[in-house]
């Protein structure tokens, strides 16, 4: 059957289309764009004072499963994307067991079929138990469907792994995704080394924990000529390190959180693990520098890192809580909200960060609504205004740092392969939970 998207306004800069466009999708692909389009008998989503943009790709996303289903499965964190606009999602490693076989990166796949409503890009552990000493057999992961590496809540402190990590990737050509934390810096910090952590009398992370570790990925990156990604980035001296590499031609990629693009340690009042997070919120001068690493290109993506927790977890002593709050499901609101309405950012920039460049850091054939691309696409109202409420989220996480924010942009409908899956800000396929 083919679909017409038709009165929207397309964003898509693979084209450098921002303008008011139809869309006409058959059999998963995009077969034409144009201004009014005939239907043809097709069928027809009204997209009138709405934004038309290629399906939002998540570079880091913690879906829980494979033995973690009590803080999130992949049904929930699915229907969380979708309902964030978000039709692709890199699944990070640090489950149970590991992501560090091709067995369970094909269970994932095939788990993920079966739900059927996102495209799941997993993440394989660099090394074997997120342990940081022995490589696993990245070759074959990627043969049974890995795309990327990342030991992700576990930094590699051998910096001979990362360097052999890195030297790998030339052969994979998938990116090996860094969190950069040295943590005998960090040690048992739980808050940003600043004033607000002094005045709670929190334990602080200084921003150097993170950035000895970005200089150092750096330099075994440039050595090495491999592939490396930096994930969530949260320092403005950070930013100023990847800006610079990249000028020397380093093969290196970063994201932003749309927590630390918008959120300062300040917001962290009182003893909230709804602010808990690592990397820590920082400075308000690191988020001004994320800003600017944004609109320049330095930072390639926003990503999530959507981090699901239950809800006894997150309630225990700040000390005790862990690390990361929820985020897919509100992406969007926080980042035109608080950027593009307020004029930090332009659509088309913050479009780009959450289609084509995620796409360009994976090397895969999505972000982009060319003719003969897949048929994935995100629409929203950028006016429509929600409050944040975590009691009507997808995602079995409730602890979002946004709770009762009024936010505008909203997603309304979302197609996956070709297939309306939310319509109206419904699912087509049920309601599972």
């Amino acid at each position: 059957m083919k679909l017409l998207i038709k009165g929207g306004h397309l964003v898509d800069p693979s084209q450098g289309i921002d303008e008011p466009t139809d869309l006409l999708m058959e059999g998963g692909r995009v077969i034409a764009l144009g201004k009014n389009l005939k239907t043809n008998g097709a069928h027809v989503i009204e997209a009138k004072g709405k934004v038309v943009a290629p399906g939002f790709i998540d570079l880091h996303v913690h879906l829980r499963t494979p033995g973690q289903e009590h803080k999130e499965n992949l049904t929930t964190g699915s229907q969380a994307a979708i309902q964030g606009g978000f039709t692709t999602v890199c699944s990070m490693a640090n489950t149970d067991p590991v992501v560090d076989t091709g067995t369970v990166v094909e269970f994932l796949k095939a788990a993920n079929a079966k739900v059927g409503l996102v495209n799941l890009l997993p993440f394989a552990a660099v090394t074997v138990g997120l342990q940081g000493e022995t490589l696993t057999e990245m070759g074959e992961l990627k043969e049974r469907g890995a795309a990327g590496f990342s030991d992700d809540g576990a930094p590699i402190m051998n910096a001979g792994v990362m360097r052999r990590a890195l030297e790998y990737t030339k052969i994979t050509q998938l990116p090996v995704v860094a969190h950069c934390e040295d943590t005998h810096l960090s040690a048992n910090g739980v808050a940003h080394e600043g004033q607000a952590a002094a005045r709670l009398g929190l334990a602080g992370i200084p921003s150097e924990s993170e950035t000895v570790m970005i200089a150092r990925d750096l330099l075994l990156a440039e050595a090495t000529g491999g592939r490396l990604h930096v994930a969530h980035v949260s320092t403005e001296r950070g930013v100023e390190l990847i800006r610079a590499a990249k000028a020397r031609g380093v093969l290196v990629t970063a994201e932003a959180t749309p927590h630390h693009l918008t959120l300062t340690d300040e917001a962290m009042g009182t003893y909230d693990a709804r602010f808990k997070m690592n990397p820590p919120l920082r400075a308000e001068r690191d988020v001004k520098a994320l800003r600017e690493g944004l609109r320049d290109g330095t930072i390639d993506a926003v990503a999530t890192d959507h981090a699901p927790h239950s809800r006894a977890e997150k309630e225990a002593e700040l000390s005790q809580a862990p690390f990361g709050v929820v985020g897919l499901e509100t992406a969007l609101g926080v980042l035109m909200t608080e950027l593009v309405h307020q004029k930090h950012l332009k659509l088309s920039t913050l479009i780009a960060a959450m289609t084509l460049r995620p796409a360009l850091v994976l090397g895969i054939d999505r972000g982009k609504l060319t003719v003969g691309s897949p048929a994935d696409v995100t629409v929203f109202d950028p006016l429509r205004e929600w409050t944040v409420d975590p009691s009507a989220f997808r995602s079995k996480g409730a602890h979002s740092p946004f709770a009762g924010w009024r936010l505008r942009s909203k997603v309304t409908d979302v197609v996956v392969s070709g297939r309306v899956v939310y319509r109206d800000e419904q699912f087509m396929n049920g309601e599972k939970r």
